[in-house]
């Protein structure tokens, strides 16, 4: 069932609370994955899986040479699928960084700075 535009309006608003405000959130590195590394990793699994039908197919006339072509075509697709799932190096999640200063934020203020700003109140009054 699809979100509703105010709930979808509201769970994007708690997004961007989130990123702008939970540190942690904003400098944890990324598992972002690289087109590049998919697509070589794409291309050494078919070629792994080459070898390997190669290596069958051989396998029953020689044997031991069928053998080692279809272990290095099954080496071939574990290293391409290592290789395609590997995120890149030195990815750094990036957030959406809020123009307008904090103080400006909290007196017109986003659901999400009014309903901290009410949770703040009601816990100075105890």
């Amino acid at each position: 069932m699809p979100l509703s535009e105010q709930e979808q309006r509201l769970l994007d608003e708690m997004e961007r609370h989130l990123m702008s405000n939970d540190t942690d959130v904003v400098t944890a590195p990324s598992r972002a994955l690289s087109y590049r590394n998919i697509v070589l990793g794409s291309i050494l699994v078919l070629a792994g899986l080459g070898a390997l039908v190669v290596g069958v197919s051989v396998g029953f006339n020689t044997g031991v040479l069928g053998i080692a072509i279809g272990v290095l075509g099954f080496l071939l697709m574990v290293g391409g699928v290592i290789f395609a799932v590997t995120p890149m190096r030195g990815a750094v999640a990036s957030a959406p960084r809020s123009t307008k200063p904090r103080a400006a934020r909290a007196s017109g203020g986003s659901f999400m700075d009014r309903m901290n700003d009410r949770w703040d109140r009601r816990n100075e009054g105890r």
